[in-house]
C-alpha cells in the first residue's frame, strides 16, 4: 500500500510538471504597444522590405452623418518605421480589396486578389506590384481566377499564389500558382491538398508552410490542418497541426518559428486571443502569451527582436476595427 502510494505521488509531482510547463510556456512573452495606424482598418496584408512595415488593402473607414462606415475597397498603403515609431501615408492601390494576398520580393511588394465587397464578396483577379522606392504602382498579369484570401509567398526569385475563394457559398479553391517576374507569366504548381484561405503562410529552409484556415463556405469555419510544399519535387506533405483549429489570425515568421495570432470567431461570438507558433527545428508547437484582447484579420510582421500585430478587428466581422500596433517580444 505504501509503495502504490509512493507511485501516486510520484505521478501527481511528474503531472503537476507538466502542467507547470505548459502555464509557462503559454505565458512566455511580453506585450507592449507603439505608435497606432493612422486609422482603423482590418483584412489587410503586411510586408516587410528595408526594415520597414508596409501595411497594404483591407476594410477602412470613413465617416458619414457622424458615424465610422467601413470603406471595403479603397486600397490604404500605409508603412510603418520601427526606428522611429512613426506611420506614413503613401500612394494607394490603383484598385484596392480587402482579403488580398501579399509577398516582398527584391525590394518589390506583390498584392493579388481578395474582395472588393463587404463579406466575401466581389472577389477579383487583379495583381499588381508596388515599388516602394518610387512609390509607385503597376499591373501585372491576373491571377487564373478572381479569389479572396489567397496566400501569397515569395520564393527562388518568383511568386506562389495558394488557394483562395471565389466568393463566401463557394468554399475554398485549391488552385496553386506561380508568377515569374523574369518572364512576367504565371504557371500551375501542384494544388493543395486541402483546399482553405484565411490561412497562416511561411517560408523555411526554401519550403512554403500553409497552416490553419477555412476550407468550408461556412462563414466562421476552422481547421488546424498544416501543409509544406517542396519546389523541388513539385509535392506537399503533412505536418504537425496547430493545436487550435483557427482561420482569419495574422502569422508572421519569428524567431524562427511560424506564428500564427487571433482569430474569428469561437462559439460564443469572441474572436481568439490564440499566440501559437510552429518550430521547423523540433517540429513542434508550442504556446505563448496570448494576445491582450481577442482579435481577428489584423496584419503581422517580425522586425528584428519583436513581432508587430497591427490592426483588425475586436468583434466578429468587420465590426469593432482597431488602429493598435501591438509589439510582442520574446525574451
Amino acid at each position: 500500500m505504501m509503495k502504490l502510494g509512493v507511485a501516486l505521488c510520484a505521478v501527481m509531482a511528474v503531472a503537476a510538471a507538466a502542467l507547470s510547463s505548459v502555464h509557462a510556456q503559454q505565458t512566455q512573452g511580453t506585450w507592449s504597444k507603439a505608435a497606432p495606424m493612422p486609422g482603423a482598418r482590418n483584412e489587410m496584408r503586411a510586408a516587410l522590405v528595408d526594415g520597414k512595415i508596409y501595411v497594404i488593402g483591407g476594410n477602412s473607414q470613413t465617416m458619414q452623418d457622424g458615424k465610422a462606415v467601413n470603406v471595403n475597397n479603397a486600397g490604404v498603403n500605409q508603412v510603418y518605421d520601427p526606428a522611429t515609431d512613426t506611420w506614413r501615408t503613401l500612394a494607394p492601390m490603383p484598385q484596392g480589396s480587402n482579403h488580398p494576398g501579399i509577398a516582398a520580393l527584391d525590394g518589390k511588394i506583390y498584392v493579388a486578389g481578395g474582395f472588393e465587397g463587404p463579406a466575401h464578396m466581389r472577389s477579383t483577379d487583379r495583381f499588381y506590384v508596388y515599388d516602394p522606392a518610387n512609390d509607385t504602382w503597376r499591373a501585372l498579369p491576373p491571377l487564373s481566377s478572381p479569389r479572396g484570401s489567397p496566400a501569397l509567398a515569395a520564393l527562388n526569385g518568383k511568386v506562389h499564389a495558394i488557394s483562395g475563394r471565389t466568393v463566401n457559398a463557394d468554399g475554398a479553391l485549391p488552385v496553386h500558382e506561380v508568377y515569374d517576374p523574369a518572364t512576367n507569366r504565371w504557371t500551375m504548381a501542384a494544388p493543395i491538398p486541402v483546399a482553405r484561405d484565411h490561412v497562416g503562410i511561411g517560408v523555411v529552409d526554401g519550403k512554403i508552410h500553409i497552416y490553419v484556415g477555412r476550407r468550408t463556405d461556412a462563414i466562421m469555419s476552422k481547421v488546424a490542418l498544416h501543409d509544406i510544399y517542396d519546389p523541388a519535387t513539385d509535392r506537399w506533405t503533412s505536418a504537425p497541426p496547430m493545436p487550435t483549429a483557427v482561420s482569419s489570425g495574422s502569422f508572421a515568421h519569428y524567431r524562427g518559428m511560424l506564428f500564427y495570432l487571433g482569430g474569428e470567431c469561437t462559439d460564443d461570438d469572441r474572436t481568439f486571443d490564440v499566440n501559437e507558433a510552429f518550430d521547423p527545428r523540433i517540429g513542434r508547437w508550442a504556446r505563448y502569451a496570448p494576445l491582450p484582447a481577442g482579435r481577428h484579420a489584423s496584419a503581422a510582421m517580425a522586425v528584428g527582436d519583436k513581432l508587430y500585430v497591427i490592426g483588425g478587428a475586436l468583434g466578429c466581422g468587420a465590426t469593432r476595427l482597431t488602429t493598435d500596433t501591438l509589439v510582442f517580444t520574446l525574451p
